[in-house]
């Protein structure tokens, strides 16, 4: 499978990703038929337009520019002229001193002038906080089956935990309110206090559920608790942090797994980067939490004390409830 780097708005090497990822970061607007490409094979870095016929792309041709051309009331305009120095810069890329900065894989590998910032005509700038940078080149870890499925165990434990402190709390206030306010009435139920309570008990689960996942997952850190734990993270398809909307739409995609009573899930069990429905839906992948960090090295691919620990208590359970179910069945049948 091809493997390309392309060059980012900041003027560094990005990648590998493959075909497909690439062709989906053009849809989304994040790259233009101007955004250089590399591959294994090439001579230099080389426009995407240029490589459209390879990668499957359709780029529209550019318009010749008009010479003159005459205005309404008889005044011929012609077309401004380029500066001597801008007519001699170099157009092809492979040549010209336009190169993404990296470790280079292409032969040439100079890195692009600042632009002039001290111009009257340039547009004023204000700072913006940066996310963690992301490096490209190293090894990344895919996070397996087994260890998603103990940081979910530890996830649907914590949210478990929560929802039915918020039930107890909502029965508290509205079950006990409401039957304290019927002392000397003859009002057969508890009216507004039932309502709120029934929505309390259907609502709160997805509210609380979609809030975690989707601040914890689109935050700095890329992780929910569980995820945390046993030390794995969520990327886009170019490694970055995802956003807020793509986070709700991964979460939302968790009811195609309910649907089809977890096979969703254990799809990770066989797609090359362990991509469970939800993860195919959204466009993400799950890694190591140091994947696309300035040490890769840190990676593990075995399972970790967390995981293992959560795996061996959830796999107790499961016999724990087999056996309870067996001892009821055996003493009913006596």
């Amino acid at each position: 499978m091809t493997e390309w780097y392309y060059a980012d708005a900041a003027n560094t090497r990005q990648g590998p990703i493959t075909t497909p990822a690439l062709l989906q970061l053009r849809q989304q607007g994040r790259l233009g038929d101007g955004t250089l490409l590399w591959r294994d094979g090439l001579a230099g870095w080389t426009p995407l337009h240029a490589l459209a016929h390879e990668i499957g792309v359709v780029v529209p041709e550019p318009e010749a520019p008009a010479t003159s051309a005459t205005a309404a009331d008889g005044w011929t305009l012609e077309p401004v002229t380029a500066a001597a120095a801008d007519v001699a810069a170099p157009t092809d890329a492979a040549d010209s001193g336009w190169h993404p900065v990296g470790d280079g894989l292409a032969p040439s590998a100079s890195a692009t002038a600042a632009p002039d910032t001290t111009s009257p005509y340039m547009p004023p700038v204000a700072p913006v906080v940066r996310a963690a940078p992301v490096v490209h080149g190293g090894d990344v870890v895919d996070a397996g089956f087994l260890k998603r499925a103990a940081a979910l165990f530890i996830d649907s434990l914590l949210v478990t935990a929560v929802y039915y402190a918020i039930i107890i709390a909502a029965i508290v206030l509205f079950g006990l309110g409401g039957a304290l306010g019927r002392m000397g009435s003859a009002t057969p139920d508890f009216g507004i206090g039932a309502i709120a309570l029934m929505a309390v008990i259907y609502l709160s689960w997805p509210l609380l559920s979609g809030l975690y996942y989707v601040l914890m997952e689109s935050s700095s850190r890329q992780a929910t608790l569980g995820k945390m734990a046993v030390g794995i993270k969520v990327t886009g398809l170019d490694g970055g942090r995802i956003g807020r909307g793509r986070a709700l739409g991964r979460w939302a995609s968790h009811l195609l797994a309910y649907i089809t009573l977890c096979i969703g899930y254990l799809v990770a069990l066989f797609t090359a980067r362990k991509q469970g429905l939800h993860d195919m839906v959204a466009s993400t992948y799950v890694v190591d939490q140091w994947a696309y960090t300035d040490h890769p090295e840190r990676q593990q691919r075995a399972l970790g004390t967390v995981a293992t620990v959560i795996l061996v208590i959830w796999g107790a359970l499961i016999l724990l409830g087999v056996g309870l179910v067996v001892l009821a069945g055996i003493a009913s049948a006596l």
